[in-house]
C-alpha cells in the first residue's frame, strides 16, 4: 500500500473552498463587517461566520471590533501573511516555486493622467494624513493624492509629524487638517476611508470612485498597556505603510497594461 505522501499545506486547504475563496477576494479589496460580506457573497450569515472563524483560525483573517459601533467588527484580509503562504505553499510542492513577491511597478511617463486618492477620518490630523504622505512618497509624486476629515482638528498631531520625519524622513509641518466638504466637486479615483466612523458618514464625490475601507483605530484614542502615545503611532503608520504598499499595483499598471 502506497503512502500518502505530505499533507497539502493548511493555505491550500484553507483557500480551496469556493465561499472561502470568495470571502478572501473580497477582503482583499476592503475591510468589511459581516453582514456586508453575507450581501456580497449571497450566503446565510451562519455559514459566512463559521468560514470566516476558519480563516481566522488559520491567520489569513483578522477582525476589529468598530469604533463607530461597538457590537460590530470589521474584517481584514492581512495580505502579507497570504503572500506567506503562497510562497511557502509553492516551495512545499517544488524549490523553485518559493519565490519572493516582486516589487511594485515605477509608474508609466506614459498615462493619460494621474490616478486620484482621497483618504479620509475623522480629524484629518492622524491617519488619514499618515496615509496621504506614506502614498505621495512611494508614488514618487505620481499619485494625486490628499486627505481631509470630517470634523477637522485644529492641528495635525505632533506624534503623526514625528513618526513620518524620524521614521520615513518625510516632512509634513505646517499642513493643516481640511473638511470633506472643502473637496466636494473634485474628481477621485479612490476614496479610502481609514475610519469606521467617517464612514458612515463621507459625502458622495460622483464619477463612482473606487470605495475602500481600512479600519484603523486612531492612535491618538487608544489605550491600554504600552499602546499609548507615541508607541501607538509607530504601530499605526506600520499598518498604514504596508496596506499601501499593497495598493501600489492597483495605482500603477504594469508595463504590460501600459498602451504604446
Amino acid at each position: 500500500m502506497r503512502s500518502s505522501g505530505p499533507a497539502a499545506p493548511a493555505f491550500v486547504h484553507l483557500a480551496a473552498h469556493p465561499l472561502r475563496w470568495r470571502l478572501l477576494t473580497e477582503l482583499a479589496a476592503s475591510d468589511y463587517r459581516v453582514r456586508e460580506l453575507v450581501e456580497r457573497v449571497g450566503q446565510p450569515q451562519n455559514l459566512v461566520s463559521y468560514h470566516l472563524r476558519l480563516l481566522r483560525g488559520g491567520g489569513l483573517v483578522t477582525a476589529r471590533r468598530s469604533s463607530y459601533d461597538a457590537r460590530d467588527s470589521y474584517y481584514h484580509l492581512d495580505l502579507e501573511q497570504c503572500a506567506h503562504a503562497l510562497t511557502n505553499a509553492g516551495t512545499a510542492l517544488h524549490p523553485a516555486l518559493g519565490f519572493a513577491p516582486a516589487p511594485p511597478p515605477l509608474p508609466s511617463p506614459r498615462r493619460a493622467r494621474r490616478p486620484a486618492v482621497l483618504f479620509a477620518c475623522t480629524g484629518n490630523s492622524a491617519r488619514s494624513p499618515i496615509a496621504e504622505a506614506l502614498l505621495r512618497h512611494r508614488t514618487d509624486g505620481q499619485v494625486e493624492v490628499t486627505s481631509a476629515g470630517s470634523h477637522p482638528k485644529p492641528g495635525i498631531h505632533t506624534d503623526a509629524v514625528r513618526i513620518l520625519r524620524e521614521r520615513y524622513d518625510i516632512d509634513i509641518t505646517g499642513q493643516r487638517p481640511r473638511h470633506l466638504d472643502t473637496l466636494l466637486g473634485r474628481r477621485f479615483d479612490y476614496v479610502i476611508s481609514l475610519c469606521d466612523k467617517v464612514r458612515e458618514v463621507c459625502p458622495d464625490f460622483g464619477d463612482h470612485p473606487r470605495l475602500i475601507h481600512w479600519s484603523i483605530p486612531d492612535p491618538a484614542a487608544a489605550n491600554g498597556p504600552d499602546t499609548v502615545g507615541y508607541p501607538a503611532f509607530v504601530r499605526t503608520a506600520a499598518e498604514i505603510d504596508k496596506r499601501i504598499r499593497y495598493l501600489l499595483p492597483l495605482l500603477i499598471p504594469t508595463p504590460q497594461e501600459v498602451q504604446p
